[in-house]
């Protein structure tokens, strides 16, 4: 319990928050667990304090880099997990991220697979899910979680590690892991920068927690402003020459229709 932290960022007054709370009050190892906001209100502090949960404010930027950061800092533990208030985490999702951790040599983060919630059911198996399974399919290797250049190669196609199934192993990153210019691609750039980095990217093919999919997710509405496309395209720029980046970019993009309701 001393080394982990679930780090909830809320924002307003989702009805989802509870149920994440309790996903993680459920989990077969204990943690820490923080809730962190830029919009406070009597409803997210209402539930912190029904679960005992320490309570933090952003009073500075807003945003959601800055809210994850924020969250991030708000941890002093050695293992820290940003949860996201609408996702849930099956009860062994914290045991078996520690257990691949202490297992590891230098481990930068662990991440899972996952499924999705919509409209309160759990989806294993779709379209978007299969692709990124066969896009991390080198990382089922251990020997190859490791290696810079498939790490490298894997993200050059696009972002197949779903953000809040990731644990970061603070002692070996950055003091910011994600950089505040982007609102759909964060994580893919956070990603990025630390591929570079010497270590360990372990990965468990459990499905370890539930991403929820619906109107009023980030996800949704970055996509629906079309912000998400002018990023992706940057990103890609990131690994190839604009002219190949424009191609995969063309195929990429289909993808999103699947983060729609």
């Amino acid at each position: 319990m001393n080394d982990h932290t679930f780090a909830i960022c809320a924002y307003k007054e989702s009805p989802y928050l509870e149920e994440c709370i309790k996903s993680l009050k459920n989990q077969t190892i204990k943690s820490n667990i923080l809730i962190a906001t830029s919009t406070p209100n009597d409803y997210i502090k209402g539930i912190a304090d029904k679960y005992a949960i320490p309570y933090y404010i952003n009073e500075g930027e807003g945003g959601i880099t800055q809210d994850w950061n924020f969250a991030y800092s708000c941890a002093n533990t050695k293992y820290i997990t940003i949860a996201h208030q609408d996702d849930i985490y099956e009860k062994e999702y914290l045991k078996i991220a520690l257990a691949a951790i202490q297992n590891a040599k230098h481990p930068l983060i662990f991440f899972s697979d996952y499924f999705e919630v919509r409209d309160g059911k759990k989806v294993t198996a779709n379209k978007l899910l299969k692709v990124k399974r066969i896009m991390l399919l080198p990382m089922r290797i251990k020997s190859l979680q490791s290696v810079r250049w498939v790490r490298r190669r894997i993200l050059s196609m696009g972002s197949p590690i779903c953000c809040p199934s990731v644990t970061f192993i603070t002692e070996n990153l950055p003091e910011v892991v994600f950089e505040n210019h982007y609102r759909a691609c964060e994580d893919w750039e956070a990603w990025e920068k630390l591929s570079k980095k010497k270590g360990e990217f372990l990965y468990s093919t459990k499905m370890l927690m539930g991403h929820r999919i619906h109107e009023e997710s980030e996800t949704t509405a970055a996509i629906g402003d079309n912000k998400r496309s002018k990023e992706e395209y940057e990103m890609f720029c990131k690994f190839w020459p604009k002219s190949i980046a424009g191609v995969i970019f063309k195929f990429y993009s289909k993808g999103q229709n699947s983060n729609q309701l």
